[in-house]
């Protein structure tokens, strides 16, 4: 899968399993990091775990494990770190906290609406 298919796949994951204020910011050009950051928030520490455990199992299904999974004890904000593509799923008031929309501002956002709907 190339970048931006992992994305949108993490997109829907994270759609199907309800996260919210789901965002998408290129940042290829800004950093050697990685390609895409993927932004979601859960509504509890439980649904951070859920949508983290999600995203990492169906990945694993497709062949593409995380390098570093970091939070999950806290979760608060956790990330999954699958090398093109950074997955940040928050805790609301850790997300605004932290802000990484603001920080990454001259990212490229990604209308993830326009985004082709994964099976």
């Amino acid at each position: 899968m190339t970048s931006l298919e992992t994305a949108k796949k993490i997109v829907s994951i994270l759609d199907t399993k309800k996260a919210e204020d789901i965002r998408v910011i290129r940042v290829r050009d800004l950093t050697v990091l990685t390609d895409y950051f993927v932004l979601a928030s859960g509504t509890s520490s439980t649904h951070v775990k859920s949508l983290t455990d999600e995203v990492e199992f169906q990945l694993k299904q497709l062949g593409t494990a995380p390098a570093a999974v970091e939070g999950y004890g806290s979760a608060q904000w956790v990330a999954l770190d699958f090398g093109t593509v950074i997955v940040h799923v928050f805790y609301p008031e850790a997300r605004r906290f932290y802000d990484l929309e603001r920080l990454w501002a001259d990212g490229e956002k990604i209308d993830i609406d326009s985004l082709p709907k994964q099976d």
